[in-house]
């Protein structure tokens, strides 16, 4: 399977365990992710994304997400889609 990056983690939230991207390529709802750092690796499907706290199907480079993701993840841990 192969891996494009798309972004880059700048934030984590405990409570919800959501992870704020700042794209430099699009997703949309249903992509497969690949999040990689120095202690993270963790593989996830984007089940639901916003924008400024309002639901959106996909973004864009620039945008700066949230997704809930399934463990912790770092600031600056490398976010690739995986495409097969």
């Amino acid at each position: 399977m192969a891996e494009v990056e798309v972004g880059i983690v700048s934030t984590f939230f405990a409570r919800p365990v959501v992870a704020g991207i700042d794209l430099t390529a699009p997703i949309k709802v249903g992509d497969k992710l690949h999040i990689e750092g120095h202690t993270t690796d963790l593989e996830l499907v984007v089940e639901s994304m916003q924008i400024h706290n309002a639901d959106v199907q996909e973004g864009k480079a620039g945008d700066s997400i949230g997704i809930k993701v399934p463990d912790r993840v770092r600031r600056g841990d490398k976010v690739y889609k995986v495409t097969d």
